[in-house]
Formats: C-alpha cells, sequence, structure tokens
C-alpha cells in the first residue's frame, strides 16, 4: 500500500454553491438533513477550485503532505452526497466532505458555473468517499481504436496528429494522448466487458470512471434522453462485465478539440474531457502536460446525458442476453 499515490481533487467550499431559488434561498451549500430537494443551486463565476490531497490509507482518510489544502493529517470525514440536475439533462453528484470544521463539495464530474443546478436527492453520510469515481477516462494498452478509413489501430500506435473516427465529427485529428501505469486496484482496477457484450468483436478494457455511449430506443429512458453516457462501472455484473484486479495496468487518455465520442474494439466511450475539474483526476506529470496543451481547460461535455442514479436493471437493459434494449 505504501507506493499507491495519493488521491487528487478539486473541491469547492460550500459558500462557493448557494441556493439561488427555493426553500433556503440565500443559504450556502449544507449536509444533505439541512437542505431541502427542489432548491436551485448555482456555483458562483467566481468560485475557484482548491487542490485537495488524500491519504486513502488512513481511516478515516487524512490530508496528504503536499496537499494546497488542509493541513497534512487533518482527517477528511464523508458527509453525504447531493445529485443535482441542470435544466438541459446534465447531471452533478457533489461528494461532501468535513476538513477541519468546514465542508467542502467535490464534484465527481464538472459543475459548471453560473448554471442552475436543481437539488433531485440528498443522501446521508455514506460512510466513504467514492474516490474510484475520480479516477480519469482511460483505454489499456492494446485497445484498438477506430479510424476514418475503417482500420484499427492499437491505443499506444496513435500519434498527436493522426486522424480517428468520431461519432459526431467524422474525422479527428487526435490532440493529445495521455499514458500512466498504475497498480490495477480498487480506483484503478480496470472494468472489462467480454466479446460480443456491446457487439464488440474482442473484450474491451477501460477504467471504472470511463463512461460509455449507449442508445435507448422506445419511450422507458433512462435520464429522459434516447442518447446517455453511462460509467463502466455501473455496467458490472460480474459475468459479462467485471472488475479486473491485480498486477499493474496501463492506461491512455486520448483528447481532441473537443468531448468526442470515439470507437474502441467497436463500442462508442467518451474521449477524455479537457476541463479544470478533470485534470485532478490525472497524475501530476499528465495534468501539467494536458494544461499546457489546453490553457483555458475549457472544453464542453458531450450533449448526451448521464443517469440521475443507477438503475436496478441497468445492466439488463444494455447487455446483449439481457431484455429486449426497446
Amino acid at each position: 500500500m505504501s507506493d499507491i499515490p495519493p488521491f487528487r481533487a478539486e473541491v469547492f467550499a460550500a459558500a462557493d454553491i448557494t441556493v439561488v431559488s427555493g426553500t433556503a434561498q440565500g443559504d450556502a451549500l449544507a449536509e444533505p438533513a439541512e437542505v431541502f430537494e427542489g432548491d436551485i443551486y448555482q456555483l458562483s463565476t467566481t468560485a475557484r477550485p482548491q487542490g485537495l490531497d488524500l491519504d486513502a490509507r488512513a481511516t478515516p482518510m487524512v490530508v496528504a503532505p503536499g496537499s494546497a489544502l488542509g493541513q497534512t493529517g487533518a482527517p477528511v470525514i464523508p458527509a453525504g452526497r447531493l445529485v443535482l440536475m441542470a435544466h438541459d439533462g446534465d447531471s452533478v453528484t457533489l461528494e461532501l466532505m468535513r476538513m477541519e470544521h468546514a465542508v467542502y463539495a467535490l464534484p465527481l464530474s464538472p459543475m459548471r458555473a453560473g448554471v442552475d443546478y436543481t437539488l433531485v436527492r440528498a443522501g446521508a453520510d455514506s460512510g466513504d468517499i467514492r474516490l474510484s469515481d475520480m479516477a480519469c477516462a482511460s483505454l489499456v494498452r492494446g485497445t484498438r481504436i477506430a479510424r476514418p478509413d475503417g482500420t484499427q489501430t492499437p491505443i499506444e500506435a496513435l500519434r498527436p496528429g493522426d486522424a480517428v473516427l468520431t461519432r459526431d465529427h467524422g474525422a479527428q485529428p487526435l490532440v493529445w494522448i495521455g499514458r500512466t501505469s498504475q497498480r490495477a486496484q480498487g480506483a484503478f482496477a480496470p472494468v472489462e466487458f467480454a466479446a460480443g457484450v456491446l457487439g464488440n468483436a474482442a473484450s474491451l478494457r477501460i477504467s471504472p470512471h470511463h463512461r460509455v455511449f449507449l442508445y435507448q430506443r422506445g419511450d422507458a429512458r433512462l435520464a429522459g434522453r434516447a442518447e446517455i453516457l453511462v460509467p463502466a462501472r455501473a455496467l458490472v455484473d460480474g459475468a459479462r462485465v467485471r472488475l479486473r484486479e491485480g498486477g499493474f495496468v496501463e492506461y491512455f487518455s486520448l483528447v481532441f478539440d473537443a468531448h468526442e465520442i470515439v470507437y474502441a474494439e467497436g463500442i462508442p466511450v467518451e474521449s477524455l474531457w479537457a476541463s479544470s475539474a478533470m485534470v485532478p483526476r490525472l497524475s501530476p506529470t499528465l495534468a501539467e502536460d494536458l494544461r499546457t496543451r489546453f490553457p483555458g481547460l475549457g472544453q464542453r461535455p458531450h450533449f448526451a446525458a448521464e443517469p440521475v442514479a443507477p438503475e436496478p436493471d441497468l445492466q439488463a437493459r444494455f447487455l446483449r442476453g439481457g431484455v429486449a434494449e426497446d
């Protein structure tokens, strides 16, 4: 365990996120017992995220040495979860934590400043911060990526400038590719889709937080849209989709001029989202490299929605061999 690096996060102070309409109008973000579902929140346009390094080896977790926020060794206590949704269907889960008598919010996906978010669910202390959600969206060595001419290229053979086939914008040049090795345990253990599960000819292994693009037929739709992005971890069923722990794993991340949907072993998946909220999930070396290439870190997310909450039959809805998709 001694060689596991600290988890890097960007958090906001409670005062950065306030109720702009509703029962608690004017109040700052608070813990689940003190908030009201239906209230509308905004992240201040002047708010700046603060860097927090967490040492998960301790129970409870503590602030890791070198963290920009907090005193080294200070305990970080889970304080619950809030799920908010914008009018366009974009959902954000905020992991709340208490540290040194103050409350902070960790967005598990980027939260846009100045946008109205309605509180749709408040959950009590879970006893654990979902550090697995902080792993970046990555694919393992050997994954074949579709090119515009129909060929499939192993991800490690791609170079900046190479054209890659995207779902929405056709051929797009690869701008940046990140590479890192991690021990395949816990937050960094890849999720493996067996061949044929989503129409893929070969097995696919991706990081747990990497989102898979799914199209929903019929009227019964998660998130109210035909197109959704679902984290790989939500599709694990222990049989056709498994978490693969053990040894080390080499991850590669692809970045384009925009947040794109690419084809990995034939499965549509997202590219790495170059945003200020995503960068802290990378290793320090990759983060600095990405900041240099994208100084604004202002990519907008792909239009597909993400489900607000996991559905009990999520695997059956989409994995081949389950119930019909429509």
